[in-house]
């Protein structure tokens, strides 16, 4: 995934257990995201990341065995750290799940990566990516387990700000083609995306004239703005240098209202049913 137009998702706090077998034999969508998950030894794209990713899991292991850190460390109550150390401690062993299904939240609840076709399911493996603080980047089709650690938690040793920074920015920067950046801002601050990407605000009108950000339902709005993509033969057919006019104009014809405001910066209207 190191060329073409991509979309930069953020990960979400709670996740989905298990690996492809949780879906059943009738989700042909999800099978088709999960062939390389179905290998728990299976490479991640971006394999410049893979000595920070080996870094963490033994940190993560280590720290599961303590629930007292644990719950420390990620500001979770004793009951919440004890299924979440029974995960961490799993990492090296856990089933894996392509990382677009194992997430779930509002915006991947909106995204319902689950109920696309196989085209569409295609288009998400080939030009999304997730930043993870485990994992760094990965592919929306790429297998992951599992896990507790999020943007702002504080684990032993280096912050997750000094150990992913300069890994996620450098490959932002050789990414060759325009980067679409949905990320939250606690995940921006752990890697720039670099000169060529363009990030979305999701916005909406105030009622007075001029338009306010959107704070919750901005994850519902991403979701939704993916799948639009995904599922629209021009949403998939965007160019792999597509610059901020050219998006805007098919943010525009799969349904969303978007306009620059730089050369690296849009704002794009949240459908009325987000915040109805």
């Amino acid at each position: 995934m190191t060329s073409g137009f991509l979309v930069l998702l953020p990960p979400s706090e709670t996740k989905r257990d298990g690996g492809i077998s949780a879906f059943g034999p009738d989700a042909p969508a999800a099978a088709s995201l999960a062939e390389a998950a179905r290998d728990p030894s299976a490479s991640l794209s971006w394999p410049s990341m893979g000595s920070v990713r080996d870094e963490l899991v033994g940190d993560l292991v280590a720290l599961a065995g303590d629930a007292e850190r644990m719950a420390a460390a990620f500001k979770l109550s004793d009951k919440l750290a004890a299924v979440e150390a029974e995960r961490n401690r799993a990492l090296r062993t856990a089933p894996r799940l392509p990382a677009v299904l194992r997430y779930t939240g509002v915006l991947y609840d909106a995204l319902d990566a689950g109920s696309l076709d196989a085209e569409a399911c295609r288009w998400l493996a080939g030009h999304v990516a997730i930043h993870s603080a485990l994992y760094g980047l990965v592919g929306a089709g790429e297998p992951i387990a599992a896990y507790r650690c999020s943007a702002n938690s504080r684990l032993p040793g280096r912050s997750l700000k000094q150990r992913w920074a300069s890994r996620v920015a450098d490959a932002l920067t050789a990414h060759d083609g325009t980067v679409l950046d949905l990320r939250s801002n606690g995940y921006r601050a752990l890697g720039a995306a670099g000169a060529r990407s363009i990030v979305a605000d999701i916005v909406t009108d105030d009622g007075a004239g001029g338009v306010r950000a959107l704070n919750h339902f901005n994850k519902q709005a991403k979701g939704e703005l993916v799948r639009a993509l995904a599922v629209s033969e021009r949403g998939r057919a965007l160019p792999p240098d597509v610059d901020v006019d050219r998006l805007c104009a098919t943010l525009g014809e799969v349904g969303f209202h978007a306009e620059p405001v730089s050369a690296s910066r849009l704002r794009c209207w949240a459908n009325d049913s987000v915040h109805a």
